[in-house]
C-alpha cells in the first residue's frame, strides 16, 4: 500500500514539474541533417530572443517542417554554419520543432548566442502577429525552460531587433512582445 501511494506521489510530481512543457518535434521527426558541430552552453541562460523567419507562414506540420528542412539547408549550405541557427522554431499551428535544442549555443543573434535562446517564429510579421496558438506555444516553451533550468527565472526576453541592426521579429510582433513578461 505505502509503495502504492509513494508511486503515485513521484508520477504526481513528475507531471507537476513536467506537465507545462510542450511537445517538441524532435530533430529526427523532422529529418535533420547532423550538424558539423555543436558547443554546449554551461548552464541556464539570461536571455530569450524572438525572431520571425521573414518569409512565408505556415498553418500545417508538413508545410512547417519543409520550411524548417529549408531553413536549415540554407543556414548549412549559402551561411556556412554548423546547423540550423535557431534554438526553436515554432509553426503557426503551434508546432515547435526543435533547431539547435536546449543546451547547445546557436547562431541566431549575433555577440548573444552563449547567452540565449532564439524562437523563431514562421512567417513574417511586419503588419500582423503570429497565431495565438504559435505565442501560446513560446510561452509554454520557455515556460517549460526555466522549470528545467535552462533558462534563468528571471530571464530577459528581447526581439532579435533589440541587439542589431534588422527589423526582426517584424514590427507588430514586436509591440506585442514588449508587452509580454520579461520584456
Amino acid at each position: 500500500m505505502l509503495s502504492a501511494v509513494l508511486a503515485a506521489f513521484v508520477c504526481l510530481q513528475v507531471s507537476l514539474v513536467f506537465g507545462q512543457c510542450p511537445r517538441i518535434i524532435s530533430r529526427a521527426e523532422w529529418g535533420a541533417r547532423a550538424p558539423h558541430g555543436v558547443t554546449h552552453l554551461s548552464g541556464a541562460v539570461h536571455y530569450s530572443f524572438i525572431h520571425h523567419s521573414a518569409g512565408a507562414e505556415c498553418h500545417d506540420r508538413a508545410t512547417c517542417q519543409a520550411q524548417v528542412r529549408s531553413f536549415q539547408n540554407y543556414h548549412m549550405d549559402t551561411n556556412g554554419w554548423s546547423d540550423i541557427g535557431y534554438t526553436f522554431v515554432i509553426g503557426g499551428d503551434g508546432s515547435i520543432f526543435e533547431g539547435r535544442g536546449w543546451n547547445v549555443v546557436g547562431a541566431h543573434t549575433a555577440n548573444y548566442n552563449s547567452v540565449g535562446y532564439g524562437f523563431c517564429f514562421i512567417g513574417t510579421f511586419t503588419s500582423h502577429v503570429p497565431t495565438a496558438a504559435a505565442q501560446k506555444a513560446v510561452k509554454d516553451l520557455i515556460a517549460c525552460g526555466v522549470s528545467q533550468g535552462k533558462i534563468q527565472s528571471a530571464y530577459v526576453l528581447r526581439g532579435h531587433r533589440d541587439m542589431g541592426s534588422t527589423e526582426c521579429p517584424g514590427t507588430a510582433f514586436y509591440n506585442l512582445i514588449k508587452t509580454w513578461p520579461h520584456y
